[in-house]
């Protein structure tokens, strides 16, 4: 975008109404997200959820440009992408976010070069868990609630900060709500020879670690 188009403000606010069909609420970036990215909230009141689900958290994307096709309902972020997602955090350098016709959100998520790395975030707090995983490609599923790493692919899994169980693969992927990993081999997978490598902690120490972190907290 060219910020002395004389159309600026009319594409802009045309981009934020066709957002707003999207569903996607705004919400506070954390203080660490650099100053210079341009806040482009999808704010509309999300469908209200039908009984026994949880109401879907808002959505806030910080980005360089933005570009939304009307057409297709696909809005396209680029440049120092970071998305936020309920306790969700992804970073990458193109977004392309879109939503099916049950009014589910899909992204993908992808880096410039090859040196780069989308990186998420996803946190637990009473669990006191912190999911990471980084790939050369990250996949968002909103009806299914997964999330794919595809390309030099590791998730890891830490308790208290302590880094227990890592798998890694030319895929993995992994669901947010019943916490259920799969992962496939392939020549672009992180783990030697192309195969998967899964290192698993006792659940013994996991238990150990989130308690040291409670009795933490309860100390102040």
């Amino acid at each position: 975008m060219n910020p002395r188009h004389p159309d600026l403000t009319l594409w802009l606010s045309a981009a934020l109404l066709a957002l707003s069909s999207m569903g996607a609420a705004a919400q506070q970036p954390a203080a660490t997200e650099p100053a210079a990215s341009q806040e482009q909230p999808a704010s509309a009141a999300p469908a209200q959820p039908a009984a026994g689900q949880q109401e879907e958290p808002d959505t806030l994307i910080l980005s360089d440009t933005l570009n939304y096709n009307d057409a297709t309902k696909e809005s396209t972020f680029t440049g120092n992408v970071i998305m936020t997602r309920g306790l969700l955090t992804l970073h990458a350098d193109t977004l392309v976010m879109s939503e099916d016709a049950q009014g589910f959100q899909h992204g993908v998520a992808t880096v410039a070069d090859s040196g780069g790395r989308v990186r998420v975030r996803q946190e637990t707090p009473e669990k006191f868990e912190v999911i990471k995983a980084e790939g050369l490609r990250g996949v968002y599923n909103g009806k299914t609630d997964e999330i794919e790493m595809i390309g030099q692919a590791v998730v890891t899994k830490y308790v208290c900060g302590k880094p227990l169980d890592t798998i890694r693969g030319e895929r993995v992927k992994y669901n947010q709500t019943t916490n259920v990993y799969q992962a496939f081999g392939g020549p672009q997978s992180s783990a030697q020879g192309g195969r998967v490598r899964s290192l698993a902690t006792p659940s013994a120490k996991a238990d150990a670690a989130a308690e040291a972190c409670r009795k933490k907290s309860a100390n102040g």
